[in-house]
């Protein structure tokens, strides 16, 4: 399976409740914070509600 690595780049402040709980659910908490998953249709959907806040790239 492909791997992803998750880096949030941007602050939760000011954002949807629901796009909060996405980053947390990524494991995600801090501003430059990495974090590996696989990529897998779960995953990518999640990355797609919060990709203005986060950078991704294949690992």
């Amino acid at each position: 399976m492909a791997k992803i690595k998750v880096t949030k780049v941007r602050s939760a402040i000011n954002r949807t409740k629901r796009q909060k709980l996405t980053l947390e659910a990524l494991g995600l908490k801090k501003i430059g914070q990495v974090v590996e998953h696989d990529a897998t249709p779960n995953i990518l959907g999640m990355v797609k509600k919060v990709e203005h806040l986060v950078s991704v790239e294949e690992a």
